[in-house]
């Protein structure tokens, strides 16, 4: 794993546990020696490039996946940078927003191939979703081994290329969506008249227990919110304030906006 930034970071947690199955230790380059030392462990072998400039070329030599986890607009100039120091047949995966398997694919040889992945932070406590696509290259079982890869830490889901963008507005994004809805329901029990201890805790283990009913009740999302809202009652008139705001649109372009984003970002 190449960089360790907030998304490598989270997936790099999830797979040091040792129900993972991945082997250890697993190969970290990070800038500083602080963030090197604050990595290193028995299921870690993490370097500086500050400490050896060749960190990045030498944790790839024998590796038969490589996880590029370094900012977008770093990774074209990182696959270039490796090019000549991974071994034929090695699985390159990306998991940065906007920055097209192409665009990887043109800096290394024939013989390596390129997957992008776009997880999300759940990934650190075992419960991420990551979508999967594969570059022109990347076989179906390189793809497979990408997955099983991610698995590891959460679920996946295997698109087209062309629904990566969508994936990360969905998935990759979606738990800063359901964080900001637990920070205005905290705000709206405080403006009701809620001390600040008593907003949290009403408002996070509500988003927290929903959150489990959800995963293990076995039922969808629509039944589960009926089931509260009885008919003429208090929750059913909260929810018609929340439709009439116009919800739905407001999901629609609140993803619209976050796909085009990216778009804009594979373009420069």
């Amino acid at each position: 794993m190449l960089g360790s930034g907030s998304m490598g970071g989270a997936i790099l947690a999830g797979l040091q546990n040792p129900e993972s199955g991945v082997a250890s230790p697993i190969e970290v380059t990070t800038r500083s020696a602080a963030s090197a030392a604050a990595l290193t462990n028995p299921r870690v072998h993490a370097v500086a490039l500050e400490d050896n400039a060749e960190a990045n070329r030498l944790a790839v030599a024998d590796a038969d996946i490589v996880v590029l986890g370094v900012k977008p607009w770093l990774i074209v100039e990182l696959a270039g940078e490796i090019a000549d120091a991974v071994k034929p047949g090695t699985i390159v995966v990306s998991v940065a927003a906007g920055v097209t398997a192409a665009r990887i694919e043109a800096q290394l040889p024939d013989t390596v191939s390129v997957v992008r992945v776009m997880p999300n932070t759940p990934s650190t406590i075992g419960l991420g979703v990551a979508g999967v696509a594969a570059g022109s290259r990347a076989t179906e079982v390189e793809v497979a081994a990408v997955a099983r890869l991610f698995e590891t830490v959460g679920t996946v889901v295997i698109v087209d290329e062309s629904k990566i963008n969508d994936v990360a507005a969905v998935s990759g994004s979606g738990p800063a969506y359901l964080f900001y809805f637990t920070e205005m329901l905290e705000a709206a029990a405080r403006r009701r008249g809620f001390g600040d201890e008593e907003a949290r805790t009403m408002a996070y283990e509500t988003v927290i227990g929903a959150a489990a009913l959800l995963k293990h009740s076995g039922e969808d999302a629509a039944e589960l919110r009926r089931r509260v809202t009885s008919p003429k009652g208090t929750t059913e008139r909260a929810i018609e304030v929340f439709q009439g705001a116009g919800w739905d649109d407001v999901f629609d372009r609140a993803l619209a906006a976050n796909a085009a984003r990216s778009v804009e970002l594979e373009q420069g």
